[in-house]
């Protein structure tokens, strides 16, 4: 597959992604100054995301082709055709964002997609930069999609309108931007992101929106932001080694296979819940747990 004619709106905006981040940087440097509690950037953490973002990019050269080729080659499978139309535009956006949600809540509730997604939320700061700390293993996420182009919505469609709820995303990733008013109710907004990236307990796995928060509020895994956010992982990594930070869960999962215990059991772990222990361990005082 020539990824050439592959639609892409990422590549094109990186420009524009350096641009505002110091753009960012001066006005968060302006709101402390004038006391205001924001946390702003750091030149470890942000230099962390930026080769996350990088890594990403350079995965998407070689995966980009073989998604597309996918999508593809299901489209051709379906007899259904959705056309080019405004209406097929306008149903791909909701049933686009319907999709994002769902591989962005299963991507929390299953450790091994969360293997994967952890790493956008390894950051504990909360800035531009982070929305461009992006995962290595990008293929976890090509099933939630498929489903489109069985529908009959051209590929290249399909991932138009994915670029185009990244691009949507990355704004919402700062401290700067306090609240939009009516916007809320309807719009996923720098409110309730920055409840998704809070470690507190009450906003844990919480506001999993592309663009459109309501399917937050149907499903209901909607928080609004009340209390200050606590960025970052229950369980902060003390890295900023991007290869770390990487791979560190599935490492981790890893481990907990070649554990001496039932299948049952050692399977539990991968696909459960992150947060999933088994009876037992769950009993013992936290000073037992296993670092």
């Amino acid at each position: 597959m020539d990824t050439a004619h592959i639609p892409d709106l990422i590549t094109p905006a990186i420009p524009f992604f350096f641009l505002t981040l110091v753009i960012e940087g001066l006005v968060i440097k302006r709101m402390r100054d004038e006391g205001r509690d924001v946390l702003g950037h750091t030149v470890k953490d942000t230099a962390a995301s930026l080769s996350m973002g990088l890594g990403n990019l350079f995965v998407g050269l070689f995966w980009k082709g073989i998604s597309f080729a996918g999508y593809l080659a299901l489209y051709e499978l379906t007899p259904l055709r959705m056309g080019a139309g405004p209406l097929a535009w306008v149903l791909l956006f909701f049933a686009e964002d319907h999709c994002y949600y769902w591989f962005h809540r299963v991507h929390h509730e299953c450790r091994f997609f969360w293997a994967s997604h952890v790493v956008h939320h390894s950051s504990q700061r909360y800035n531009l930069s982070t929305a461009l700390r992006q995962t290595w293993t990008s293929p976890t996420g090509w099933p939630f999609w498929a489903p489109l182009a069985l529908l009959g919505f051209h590929p290249a469609m399909i991932v138009t309108l994915q670029s185009i709820s990244l691009l949507y995303q990355y704004w919402i990733h700062t401290e700067s931007i306090r609240r939009l008013g009516p916007l809320e109710w309807v719009l996923n907004t720098p409110s309730h992101h920055r409840v998704h990236h809070a470690s507190n307990p009450q906003y844990l796995d919480k506001n999993y929106a592309g663009i459109l928060i309501i399917w937050d509020r149907l499903f209901g895994t909607f928080e609004p932001e009340v209390e200050r956010p606590v960025y970052g992982l229950t369980k902060n990594l003390q890295t900023f080694n991007p290869v770390r930070i990487a791979f560190h869960e599935f490492v981790a999962i890893a481990k907990d296979l070649r554990r001496a215990e039932p299948l049952r059991t050692r399977l539990n772990r991968v696909f459960r819940n992150p947060a999933w222990k088994p009876e037992a361990e769950q009993a013992r005082p936290p000073s037992t747990f296993p670092a």
